[in-house]
């Protein structure tokens, strides 16, 4: 095991966090928050210190309400081709950006460059995709059966949007909300994670610089997310609230919109099973199997989480793919050599051994990995378990981190079965040559988004989003993106 960490930072700010850390971005401008709190970034590779940011209280959100909601009417209003230019700009100015952009989000989420880089284009296509949306926004005209009368149907901006967002992908589910939502004619106000609000910081200047009006898009920290949240979803001019996170935080956000029957849009937690036959391509389930656990460190919504390995193939697809995982190269996010960041918090290196631990407990073998890395910074190392007992809280709790939990299965029902005993449906992955095995297993688990001989599901181009407990509504999708953001209006005409 390969293990570099920098010891310390260096003094000076190759990525200009002091142009865009030292304020609220409200209305255009970048201004203090109504009290004096600031909210320290940590570097999980070091634990060091690398910026703060201001700590937003409930007068700053209504502020934030007040700006969305002055800038609505213009925004709604501008000629949707003018709004797909500056959408293409904001893509632009992100391409042109990525590398700045990958190093800042390596910074303070610690994933490995080569993630961070692929985070970056993933999340400028949005805004490209989206700036081709806008324009192509339509309606429906038609007879209504009994003749009397047309049915024509418009649709609208759903109004001023509350997007909050989470640390591990701090520019991909940014813009996965914010591109979508402009593009329908919304303004929007951001409430990035704590952990990484750095990024978001970062592309509001960019969206600044790319021609997006005052108070189209306004970003705001806070240590007290509860208060503050709540604060702009009592405000009747908050008509949407989009959320990416964690399964109990959702359920805990549809309750206060209710409140005010806000129209919510929820991207929660998974539980992903990764299913592979005897009569799959071993080498190329593990390659997708490296990208479907691995990607960022296993700290993803979609990251395999149950390795279900059909019991002819079981031990040799063990054994090649723990000298993969073995093999990987462990260090600070910024080291363009590394394969394996750190985790995001000390907290989270926690959960990951009291998961470990109880799996051993319970008949597990660690084929590598097992114990976190001694030394600064929150590592972990890439872990293969097998002989997992399915009653293992790993079994029905998100990793969140680079441990792989191998199940030996029998048959096909069996594995069908296990794959949907959770209360979670977002992602799932299947290898198999036979195609009709595939499509059939496919149509049988519970999942929003299916991978067949794929270890990556996600698309701008394609609707992302769960069943179950996995939550409500679609991002990205050639209309189920956009749609979220909309009203359809019925009129009800004669001529």
């Amino acid at each position: 095991m390969n293990v570099n960490q920098h010891s310390s930072h260096p003094d000076h700010d190759p990525f200009g966090l002091s142009t865009f850390s030292d304020g609220l971005y409200i209305g255009g401008a970048w201004r203090p928050a109504a009290g004096e709190g600031r909210i320290e970034v940590i570097d999980p590779s070091t634990e060091a210190v690398i910026a703060s940011v201001p700590d937003a209280t409930v007068a700053d959100a209504a502020a934030a309400v007040d700006a969305a909601a002055s800038a609505a009417e213009g925004w709604r209003e501008m000629p949707p081709r003018k709004r797909s230019e500056i959408l293409r700009r904001c893509f632009e100015l992100m391409v042109e950006r990525s590398e700045t952009l990958a190093r800042l989000i390596s910074l303070e989420n610690g994933k490995a460059l080569r993630d961070a880089r692929g985070e970056v284009a993933y999340a400028a296509e949005f805004f490209r995709w989206n700036a081709e949306e806008a324009v192509r926004i339509s309606g429906e005209f038609g007879l209504a059966p009994a003749g009397g009368n047309r049915i024509v149907v418009d649709y609208q901006p759903i109004g001023v949007c509350v997007l909050i967002t989470p640390w591990n992908f701090p520019a991909a589910m940014a813009t996965r909300k914010i591109a979508p939502a402009l593009a329908a004619g919304c303004t929007v106000i951001l409430k990035p994670a704590s952990e990484t609000p750095l990024t978001a910081y970062a592309l509001a200047a960019l969206y600044e610089e790319a021609g997006v009006p005052p108070g189209v898009v306004n970003v705001m920290t806070t240590s007290t997310p509860g208060p503050v949240i709540t604060a702009m979803l009592d405000d009747p001019r908050v008509r949407k609230l989009s959320f990416t996170g964690s399964t109990g935080v959702g359920r805990t956000l549809l309750a206060e919109a209710a409140k005010n029957v806000i129209s919510c849009s929820m991207e929660l937690g998974g539980n992903a099973p990764f299913v592979v036959f005897d009569d799959a391509d071993i080498d190329a389930a593990i390659e997708g199997l490296m990208v479907a656990k691995m990607r960022n460190a296993g700290e993803a919504c979609t990251a395999a989480n149950r390795i279900y390995v059909q019991s002819g193939i079981h031990d040799v697809f063990a054994e090649k793919f723990t000298r993969r995982m073995a093999a990987l190269r462990v260090g600070p996010g910024v080291d363009p050599d590394t394969e394996c960041g750190p985790m995001i918090t000390r907290k989270a290196v926690e959960k990951i051994e009291r998961l470990v631990t109880d799996a051993i407990s319970r008949g597990a073998r660690v084929l590598c990995g097992g114990r976190s890395l001694a030394g600064r910074g929150f590592f972990y190392p890439p872990t293969v378990l097998v002989d997992v007992s399915p009653a293992s809280d790993m079994g029905c709790e998100e990793i969140f981190g680079p441990v792989a939990p191998l199940y030996r299965f029998e048959s096909e029902a069996e594995v069908i079965a296990a794959a949907n005993d959770t209360e979670y449906g977002l992602a799932a992955y299947i290898y198999t040559r036979d195609i009709g095995r595939g499509m059939r297993v496919a149509s049988k688990i519970e999942a929003g988004m299916i991978a067949l001989n794929r270890g990556l599901v996600s698309d701008p181009a394609a609707p992302f989003g769960g069943v179950k407990q996995s939550g409500l509504g679609r991002e990205g999708g050639q209309h189920h993106g956009i749609a979220e953001f909309m009203e359809a209006k019925y009129i009800a005409t004669s001529f």
